[in-house]
């Protein structure tokens, strides 16, 4: 054995010491590799023997790399290209020729499912569980504020309430204006009285009405301009202007002062601001969501949060308004949750941690029992109706329950989405792939289309049918059993295309856009920020690490407002939510190991983003793959240099990974966009 393969058992073996729980699933790995390498290393008459099988058999014999499996040679004495180690015999761990199934299939012994653990669930159609976790801030009840204004233009001479945050009553006076137009206003409601209490008897039925009239006219300008039934009812009795020049405001709600817009001596005109009071019985509770969480909520939905004020007591509230505009800074929907607080607990601006549980029935519908076959109105989800009618707060009509979103059956009703367990599905970026096991012990892969994720579960739209086996512990081998084989996988899905394992090499490839300038600079600065993100991961160090974080996500605050332009729009707006998720479980991981959970989303956004674009200054860039990072889930990242600095495992397999693109600029394949 050479020293180019111990170094690797040793790498090996220290990977093995820092992720215990793995030990299983590494050493099958290892055996196999060893097996390999001794079919490889056995006697001349060994090869014969398998010469003369292939050529009995009249079909060719295959070698790959136990490393890199898209290697596929047909002389077993040549080294493979990328690392150059010695070749093994392309064979299923059953011992039949890799041929003997289709592209995606492999044939498993009874005995070698044993050796690796594989089970198998059955699919199936379940309601899933989801609890969407959300964060936000309590506010003010836009519909529970009053603006005290000015009734009449003047000058206001005193201010009783003189400071915000003070607590009022309804009916409390707040201020005192000086205006000459009330001082009219009076004499003319006295001198309407006066004219007809000097009616008499014989006095026409016709003057007596206008009199009348003209006293009701002067009666209501003076409640128009601020006064009170008692005050005009004390200048009719007293035969003069009793409130004199001035009037008094009252406060015609009881809340908070939340803001003072006058001072004393200011002279208002008529309509204008003097204060605003919030009515805080009532408050609500602003959050925000992920667009991947938006399929579980709804109208009318309750809310659980909790606060720092208050420790673990939970409040509840009811989802009211889901925002239609999506915030392409935040990658987020504002979801606004009306909230009881009679008791005056809660306090605008408070910070909230918030939980929302859904059932998802199929086509996408949330079930919720208790508004099954109800009716809602659509402005106060607090009022629900057995029967059609208006809504007692707002006269709008009720609507059923099922037009906003809910199931129109109970859960004994409503049919379940299909669904795998979570362990069934390998997940890399967009596509999802599982293994189906046939009644033959054979094992396919089939790439699915996922729907919501629930608590433990995957909603499958496409791809599986129910009753189908489908592995669930297990996979992970057999998909670096077809990667051995040099068939598509989870990990290489074009791999296995032609008998040298280049695949797709007579396709032309998609254009990539290019971009220079200004219209670049957003993703050139995000690439010269993620490069000392790496380094700080693949030298162990944490506090590089988040400081590099900091200066990263400052950069991505820049390039989330940059006005990207229309060929880059849509990219940037796929790939913009993984960079944040990535960014937000960075910072708040407690260990490297965390941090490189992470680290892994940012890497696969910026690395779709430089597959399809093509920008300026950006310098050497490659594409770098650990296959084994993540319980052999597999892990690429970005590099300026061609060589192996492993962010994913830092010192430990620092050299473990190999270079599989080139990401060098592209001059002629796309449109210019300054």
């Amino acid at each position: 054995m050479s020293s180019e393969h111990l170094h690797r058992l040793l790498e090996a073996g220290r990977w093995v010491w820092r992720h215990a729980r793995s030990l299983i699933v590494v050493l099958a790995v290892l055996a196999a590799f060893i097996v390999g390498y001794s079919l490889r290393s056995g006697d001349a008459s060994g090869h014969g023997e398998q010469a003369g099988s292939a050529a009995a058999s009249n079909e060719p014999q295959w070698y790959t790399c136990s490393m890199h499996p898209e290697v596929r040679l047909p002389n077993p004495d040549d080294k493979c290209p990328i690392c150059f180690m010695d070749l093994i015999p392309v064979t299923t761990p059953g011992g039949t020729s890799g041929d003997a199934a289709g592209p995606r299939q492999i044939n498993l012994s009874p005995a070698v499912q044993a050796l690796i653990d594989v089970q198998t669930v059955p699919v199936e159609r379940r309601f899933v569980d989801r609890k969407v976790s959300m964060v936000g801030a309590v506010d003010y009840d836009e519909t529970q504020l009053a603006y005290i204004t000015a009734y009449v233009a003047g000058r206001l001479d005193r201010m009783f309430v003189d400071f915000t945050g003070i607590s009022v009553r309804k009916g409390d006076h707040l201020a005192e204006m000086y205006s000459p137009e009330l001082l009219v206003a009076q004499q003319e409601l006295i001198q309407a009285k006066r004219s007809a209490d000097r009616l008499d008897e014989n006095t026409g039925r016709v003057v007596r009405q206008s009199a009348e009239s003209i006293l009701a006219a002067a009666r209501e300008r003076l409640r128009l301009l601020g006064l009170t039934e008692e005050q005009i009812a004390s200048i009719e009795s007293a035969d003069e202007p009793a409130a004199g020049e001035h009037v008094t405001i009252y406060s015609p709600v009881g809340g908070v002062v939340v803001e003072k817009h006058a001072k004393p001596g200011s002279y208002l005109a008529e309509g204008e601001a003097i204060y605003t009071i919030a009515d805080l019985s009532r408050v609500w509770v602003i959050l925000e969501v992920y667009e991947s969480d938006l399929p579980w909520l709804r109208y009318g939905q309750d809310v659980t949060f909790t606060t720092e004020a208050f420790g673990g007591e939970a409040f509840e509230g009811r989802i009211v308004f889901i925002d239609p505009v999506f915030d392409p800074r935040k990658r987020t929907v504002r979801v606004r949750v009306n909230v009881d607080n009679s008791d005056g607990r809660l306090r605008p601006g408070m910070f909230v941690r918030a939980t929302a549980s859904a059932k998802l029935a199929d086509a996408g519908r949330v079930i919720v029992p208790e508004l099954a076959g109800k009716w809602v109105s659509p402005m106060h989800p607090e009022v629900v109706k057995d029967e059609p009618g208006e809504c007692p707060v707002c006269g709008m009509d009720l609507v059923k329950a099922e037009t906003l979103g809910y199931s129109a059956t109970t859960v004994d009703g409503a049919t379940p989405p299909l669904v795998v367990p979570d362990s069934a599905v390998l997940r890399t970026g967009q596509r999802g792939v599982v293994y189906v096991r046939s009644d033959d012990d054979t094992f396919e892969g089939r790439e699915v289309e996922l729907g919501p994720r629930g608590e433990g579960f995957s909603i499958i739209r496409e791809g599986l049918k129910e009753g189908e086996h489908v592995v669930v512990r297990g996979n992970f081998q057999i998909d670096s059993a077809l990667q051995i084989q040099a068939k598509p996988s989870m990990m290489n899905p074009g791999v296995g295309d032609t008998e040298t394992g280049h695949d797709h090499e007579d396709e032309p490839a998609m254009p990539r856009v290019h971009l220079h300038g200004d219209a670049a600079a957003p993703l050139t600065q995000l690439i010269q920020a993620y490069h000392p993100l790496a380094k700080a991961l693949a030298e162990d160090d944490a506090n590089a690490a988040r400081q590099a974080l900091e200066a990263f996500a400052a950069v991505l605050t820049d390039a989330e407002a940059h006005d990207w332009p229309g060929p880059v729009k849509p990219l940037w707006e796929e790939q913009s939510p993984p960079l944040n998720r990535g960014v937000e479980a960075m910072s708040d991981a407690k260990d490297l190991d965390a941090m490189r959970v992470g680290f892994q989303p940012i890497s696969d956004a910026l690395i779709a983003l430089m597959q399809a674009i093509h920008t300026d200054n950006v310098g050497p860039l490659y594409r770098a793959h650990c296959p084994m990072a993540f319980d052999f889930t597999g892990a690429s990242w970005l590099t300026p240099e061609d060589k192996i600095l492993n962010p994913y495992f830092g010192a430990s397999m620092l050299r473990c990974g190999t270079i599989e693109e080139t990401l060098a600029p592209a001059e002629g394949d796309a449109h210019d966009h300054e």
